[in-house]
């Protein structure tokens, strides 16, 4: 069987255990910084099965089509991706797959998910200069959009040329973590201010299926970490799976140690670091490649 069909199909099977797990190991490591015991790390499959058991409040009809336009819109993401498609549809898939989700917030007519929908937006603006610049830097390298010819370019893995850019993808990787200090749209910590922000109005098997969503969407986000350091060579696999579990670490410590900020500095910070981080990058390596 091809790789590219076992990798997609593993995807769609482990990809939401991979990523309760996630969750959990999430919870115990943030558990031990705080000081305290924490969790199983089993405790996010348990809060699924009780959330697929609940009554669920139907706000209407529409709502429900989005959320569950949120969740096919992120598997195909993820299915598109680690079966070697093209990345810059990716990236366009999972942009859609936000949209979807911003409108299932502004359908409810709460005043929680309208403003949550609006820093979702403006979260979005944000983040995507350098989701953008991360496709371009990979075509700029190996020639391709495709994952399957960028992880085949070479046995030096793309980090090596596009540093900056890895660096800024971990910065934005912040917000769609949703992860303090830019947790501004919704949080699982307790300090948001709009109780859960685009979740407000969600229960029962609809919330879960919006962690379903993000647990397959975390789970296809470091993936594209992995990207920057797979090569043709078999060992780039570990490699690929200890980068990915310091770059995950990473975020943890910076989602206990900041504390949440504003918009603004989220907005700017973010535009700082793209253009920076991301830019100078990409003309460093345009101007290598022109030589």
């Amino acid at each position: 069987m091809n790789i590219s069909v076992v990798s997609l199909l593993l995807y769609l099977i482990l990809g939401p255990f991979a990523g309760g797990l996630l969750a959990g190991i999430d919870r115990k490591i943030t558990a031990r910084m705080q000081g305290r015991k924490g969790p199983s790390v089993l405790q996010p499959f348990y809060d699924l099965y009780k959330l697929f058991n609940k009554q669920s409040v139907v706000v209407n009809d529409l709502q429900d089509f989005l959320v569950a336009g949120f969740l096919v819109f992120i598997i195909f993401t993820g299915c598109l991706f680690f079966s070697g498609g093209d990345l810059l549809l990716v990236f366009f898939a999972l942009t859609l797959a936000g949209i979807f989700f911003v409108m299932s917030a502004c359908s409810a007519s709460s005043p929680y998910g309208s403003m949550a929908s609006q820093r979702e937006l403006m979260q979005m603006m944000a983040y995507e200069p350098m989701v953008l610049l991360v496709a371009i830097g990979f075509y700029i390298v190996t020639g391709s959009f495709a994952v399957k010819d960028i992880i085949h370019f070479s046995n030096i893995p793309a980090v090596a040329y596009m540093p900056g850019i890895y660096l800024g993808f971990l910065w934005v990787l912040v917000i769609k973590f949703r992860k303090s200090p830019f947790d501004l749209s919704t949080t699982h910590h307790a300090h948001q201010e709009m109780v859960k922000g685009l979740t407000t109005e969600l229960s029962g098997n609809i919330l879960a299926l919006v962690e379903v969503s993000h647990w397959y969407e975390n789970v296809f986000l470091l993936g594209v970490v992995g990207l920057f350091f797979a090569t043709s060579d078999w060992w780039s696999a570990i490699v690929v799976i200890v980068t990915v579990a310091i770059s995950y670490f990473l975020e943890i410590l910076v989602d206990n140690v900041f504390p949440r900020v504003k918009w603004d500095f989220m907005l700017k910070s973010t535009w700082i670091v793209t253009l920076v981080a991301g830019v100078i990058n990409l003309m460093v390596i345009s101007l290598i490649k022109l030589r």
